[in-house]
Formats: structure tokens, C-alpha cells, sequence
């Protein structure tokens, strides 16, 4: 029998101007901090999470993030950190900059902090990184030992962020019960190692639940720039619900779809990752044989959160179905996620991702 497995990180902390109280959560780890940031972010938060480590006598260093989260990024952050006795690596900002900070803490043997500035991906809880080539392509998953320390989501550093990625996080989240589900249908594997546990199943349908509830309403919230009790449970939802469910629950075609969308170029790049999962996850539908009701939900809800649905919105309406067809040998290719959930050809997924994109359209026929 296979083990059941359900790993998290030790501590989560949401709240209004949280970022402010940093210093109490991450001064027990060590008096030297390296700070890992864009100059966007830094600009946003850089002074007052300084101010509140150096509260709780810690003294922090800053490194800049810029491009990829590759492996020469975080091998250049490494490298210059390495002579600093760092005891706690601190990233903050959007996902690439995460995951860089997780890998940077992983090569100094340090402990990690997460702060996201915006909630666009479930990726803050896990003990993994996706590792991406200079060119932004997707090369491979990167395992951790341990999952982060200490997430620390600020919800109205949340609100001020742009719209878009608070519904593209709620797309990556919409994905974590469909993919789940079919993990557990087919039996495989989760990202943690060993079968889902009932706890990583509850979590991950709640997630999906808490979505439908109270996603528009959060998107509207951050358009306003305000913190509501619905924004609160979205952020929760689209970090920590969907993280957990993720990792401990598995992913499947969804995610695949995403990475194999990489084996094109194009505009498609310029795609949010949770706006590439979001048509990742009608073509798993497809795949699954879901019914139009189904499709029609999920299609509602993207499009009140101005997410993608079609090829074209895509970017790929003129993509051929060579071209469609290499994004299916991509998300099959030995290793993928896809493999979690289904047996399944390159040609089944490319048919899939038309239909995907056909059904789609007929609910869009429907409203004009």
C-alpha cells in the first residue's frame, strides 16, 4: 500500500498591514537576513520590512532579483550571499522571485520566509521551485526538503496590486480540485510523494468551493482597492487552500497543458501562468468527458474574471494543429504531471484543446 503524505509549512500568517509585524515572526531564526526583491517590490516594501527585522535585531542584506527563476539566478544570489552567514533568506514579490528565494535558501542551507506581494499562484507554501531557462521556457521542478518556515501574506499589499492577478491566482487555484480529483480517480502520485491524504482532499475541494463563493467578489474588492472578508478568503483560498491542495493532493492535466504551452513562441508568453492553467484546466474537463453544465460553470466564472477561455484568447488563434499538437507531446513528455491523472496520447490532448476551445465558444455564442 502506498504511503499517504501531507507536508505544509510550519507557519502561514495572513492579515491587513502584516508586513509590518515581520520582525516578530522571523527574529527567533538568526540576526542576518538576505532579502531577495525586484525594484518594484523593493520600492513597495523594502523600507518597512528592513525596519521591523532591524526592530527584532535583524540585520538584513538586500539582493536583487532580475529576469528568471533559473538556475544561473540562483546561482549569481548564491554565490555573492555565500560569505554572509545568512540564516534566514526572506523572498518577496511574485512567484518567480519565490521560488528563486526557495532555491537560494536551499543552496545556503538556510531558513526561507515567503512574503508575496500579490496572490497570482499557489506556489508560497510548497517545498518545490519551477525552474525556468533565461528564455522564460519551462525546464523542470526543483524538490525541497522542507516546505517554507514562515508564509506571510499582507492582504492589503494584496488589494493594491492589479486586478489581473488576483484572478489569475484564482485560476491556478480553480485548478487544485479538478486536478486532485483526478488523481485520486486514477491512483497517482502527489507532488509530496505517496497518495493523497483525506485532509489534502477536503482542502482542496474547500478551496474550489470558497472560488465560486466569493471570487467575484474579492475581484471587485481588489478593483477597489479595498481588504473585505471576501478578499481574505480568496487570498486564503488561491495561497494556502490551493498550495496545500497541490502539493499534497496532486496535479494532473491542468498543469500540464500550462508548461506544454511553453513549446511554442509567441504572445502566449505574455500570459499570466494562472491565465495559461485557466484554459489548461477546460482542456482537462475535455479530457475527463465533464459535462456542458460543467464546462459552462467554470467558463462563466473565468469570463466574469476576464480570463481566458479560447485559443484566441490564448493568443493562439492561428496556431495550427502541428502547433497544437506539439503543445500535447509537450505536456505528456516523461515526468509531467499530466501523467498523474490520465494515460493519454499527444494526439488525445490535442484534440482535447481544440475541443476545449469549440466549447468554449458555444457558451460565448450563447450570451450574444
Amino acid at each position: 500500500m502506498s504511503e499517504r503524505v501531507f507536508i505544509s509549512p510550519a507557519k502561514y500568517v495572513q492579515g491587513k498591514n502584516t508586513i509590518d509585524r515581520i520582525g516578530d515572526h522571523v527574529g527567533h531564526f538568526g540576526s542576518q537576513a538576505l532579502l531577495i526583491a525586484d525594484d518594484i517590490v523593493w520600492r513597495l516594501i523594502g523600507e518597512r520590512v528592513t525596519d521591523s527585522l532591524k526592530a527584532s535585531g535583524v540585520n538584513a542584506e538586500k539582493a536583487d532579483f532580475v529576469g528568471e527563476a533559473s538556475r544561473h539566478e540562483i546561482e549569481r544570489i548564491a554565490k555573492a550571499a555565500a560569505e554572509s552567514h545568512t540564516a534566514v533568506v526572506i523572498g518577496m514579490g511574485g512567484g518567480k522571485t519565490l521560488d528563486t528565494a526557495k532555491a537560494v535558501a536551499d543552496e545556503l542551507d538556510a531558513r526561507i520566509v515567503i512574503v508575496p506581494t500579490i496572490a497570482s499562484t499557489d506556489a508560497p507554501t510548497s517545498a518545490l521551485s519551477v525552474i525556468y531557462t533565461d528564455e522564460g521556457n519551462f525546464e523542470t521542478y526543483r524538490f525541497y526538503k522542507k516546505n517554507p518556515d514562515l508564509v506571510l501574506v499582507d492582504t492589503k499589499l494584496i488589494a493594491e496590486a492589479p486586478a489581473r492577478f488576483l484572478a489569475s491566482g484564482i485560476a491556478d487555484a480553480l485548478a487544485t480540485w479538478v486536478e486532485v480529483r483526478s488523481v485520486l480517480a486514477f491512483g497517482g502520485k502527489t507532488m509530496a510523494g505517496g497518495v493523497p491524504t483525506i485532509a489534502a482532499e477536503a482542502i482542496a475541494k474547500r478551496c474550489e468551493e470558497v472560488l465560486f463563493d466569493y471570487g467575484i467578489l474579492a475581484y471587485e474588492s481588489v478593483k477597489a482597492k479595498v481588504v473585505t472578508p471576501a478578499l481574505e478568503s480568496v487570498v486564503e483560498a488561491n495561497t494556502l487552500l490551493s498550495g496545500l491542495g497541490f502539493e499534497s493532493g496532486g496535479l494532473a492535466a491542468a498543469h500540464a497543458i500550462h508548461n506544454g504551452f511553453t513549446a511554442l513562441h509567441g504572445d502566449i508568453h505574455h500570459l499570466t501562468h494562472g491565465e495559461k492553467v485557466a484554459f489548461g484546466t477546460l482542456v482537462q474537463l475535455a479530457l475527463e468527458g465533464r459535462t456542458q453544465a460543467e464546462f459552462d460553470r467554470y467558463i462563466a466564472l473565468y469570463m466574469a474574471l476576464e480570463l481566458p477561455v479560447t485559443l484566441e484568447d490564448v493568443k493562439l488563434k492561428d496556431a495550427s494543429r502541428e502547433d497544437i499538437l506539439k503543445v500535447g507531446q509537450a505536456a505528456t513528455a516523461e515526468g509531467e504531471t499530466i501523467h498523474s491523472g490520465f494515460d493519454v496520447t499527444p494526439e488525445q490532448v490535442a484534440d482535447a484543446i481544440i475541443a476545449a476551445d469549440r466549447y468554449a465558444r458555444l457558451y460565448q455564442s450563447k450570451l450574444r
